[in-house]
């Protein structure tokens, strides 16, 4: 058996998210069924991370076992993203790989882009792929605000009631704010993740950016570990998952 390893782009906005679902359209599913058509056999594949509904990736991340060895890279990107021509999936790359090597386990980092458009008019070309905040927003307490969220912390406050992840500590090992015109870009980096945590992060900001919260709240909020307290997700068409370190 031969290890291989994916790099997948899409647009989420279409999908119930990566992982299989009853209820509608999948990332994962869309890849397997490419990748039976492709290799002609039952491939299972395993995604670095499940991302929500709506949310879209730069550089996910999935393993593949495959009985036979794929000798023509190029042929091989040219015909999968054939069968995926019709949706907003793409494998932009492929990496033969140990047989130790997981998606999801092996990771080491991930790191995750918010996008956040602060301005008055709607948006058209960057509909459903960033968050239009009309509210102009204060930079530098959103800036004190992020980092309040950097080192090891509870994050219960800012995880979903249907997070299914054991441990609520997680450790920020990277986090910042950008503004290049009228775009606000926020990456967190992390080894993993809990179920809407960073969008949690990034509606808290807002507030602290509209000036409903003062930078400090963030603190407290992570304390006192309830999930009243926090701000509403921000919506999932500004997320990116935009790499994932090995």
């Amino acid at each position: 058996m031969f290890n291989y390893q994916i790099i997948i782009e899409y647009l989420g906005s279409n999908y119930v998210g990566w992982q299989i679902q009853k209820n509608g359209t999948s990332i994962q599913s869309l890849v397997e069924k490419a990748l039976n058509k492709t290799l002609k056999s039952k491939i299972k594949i395993n995604g670095s991370g499940r991302t929500d509904a709506g949310v879209h990736a730069k550089a996910q991340s999935a393993n593949f076992f495959s009985k036979t060895v794929i000798k023509d890279k190029f042929k091989f990107l040219n015909t999968i993203n054939y069968f995926l021509k019709k949706t907003t999936v793409s494998i932009i790359d492929l990496k033969k790989k140990n047989k130790n090597f997981h998606a999801r386990f092996s990771a080491k980092r991930r790191l995750y882009e918010y996008e956040i458009l602060n301005r008055i008019g709607k948006l058209t070309i960057k509909n459903n792929r960033s968050w239009l905040v009309k509210k102009k927003l204060d930079l530098k307490k959103m800036k004190k605000g992020i980092s309040y969220l950097i080192g090891t912390h509870d994050f219960s406050a800012f995880r979903a009631s249907s997070c299914s992840a054991k441990n609520p500590i997680r450790t920020i090992s990277k986090a910042k704010i950008k503004k290049v015109g009228d775009k606000i870009t926020v990456t967190f980096e992390s080894k993993s993740f809990l179920q809407t945590q960073v969008r949690s992060m990034v509606g808290c900001l807002k507030y602290i950016g509209e000036n409903k919260w003062k930078p400090k709240k963030i603190k407290d909020i992570i304390n006192l570990r309830k999930r009243a307290l926090c701000a509403p997700p921000a919506p999932p068409q500004g997320l990116y998952l935009k790499n994932v370190f090995y």
